[in-house]
């Protein structure tokens, strides 16, 4: 939705090299999905037949989306015109909609980088300290978060999130009118479906802007 430029990026470190070490590739993000499935569970600490339906579903729509996604001539030329490494590191869960939405698109953009830039997922719920500084209108734990850092420091250059600012503004006029989070769930999906990861790429240009 927003993204803050690298001037305003924090000097300290966003997070130790021993935890992005510990961090999510998109594979292994994808394989502990598909093994608590097996199991009937889902991300999180909150388990319900509810969310496991969900995350079936959000698995579907990430497989979809890896085959799918085509990104935008623009995007790939602020790709061609990066020059240093960056890690773009995702919160996330296996659960949310919206990140099933999003995260196939981030991992396709980092593997077209040429490797100036790669993708690490945490899990929201167990990354709560960090969450908590990336909270969307100072109040909600929102994801998927997108956090650029540079790679050799793991300094923030920019953030993204949780959705496009289209779908944002959609999502909460439903909420006003009081929707129910079927209701809601539906619609933005719909959006989403209609938008072909659009509106997510072309943010995310403006984005590769402030790294060229």
């Amino acid at each position: 939705m927003t993204s803050s430029a690298a001037s305003a990026a924090t000097a300290a470190p966003v997070l130790t090299p021993e935890r992005l070490a510990s961090a999510y590739t998109y594979l292994t993000y994808r394989q502990l999905i598909d093994e608590l499935l097996a199991q009937g569970r889902t991300t999180g600490p909150n388990q319900s037949e509810a969310l496991t339906a969900y995350a079936k579903l959000n698995e579907q729509r990430m497989s979809r989306l890896d085959k799918t996604v085509q990104l935008l001539p623009e995007l790939t030329d602020e790709l061609a015109r990066l020059q240093g490494q960056y890690v773009w590191l995702v919160l996330t869960e296996g659960w949310c909609g919206d990140a099933a939405q999003i995260v196939p698109v981030l991992d396709t953009i980092a593997r077209a980088s040429g490797g100036h830039l790669s993708t690490r997922y945490l899990l929201r719920d167990e990354n709560l300290d960090l969450m908590d500084r990336y909270l969307t209108g100072g109040t909600s734990r929102s994801i998927p978060k997108l956090v650029v850092l540079r790679a050799d420091t793991l300094t923030e250059v920019a953030q993204w999130g949780p959705r496009p600012a289209e779908a944002q503004a959609l999502l909460l006029a439903l909420k006003a009118q009081g929707a129910t989070h079927e209701e809601y769930a539906e619609r933005i999906h719909a959006w989403y479906a209609k938008d072909k990861t659009r509106s997510t790429q072309q943010e995310l240009v403006a984005l590769l802007r402030q790294l060229a």
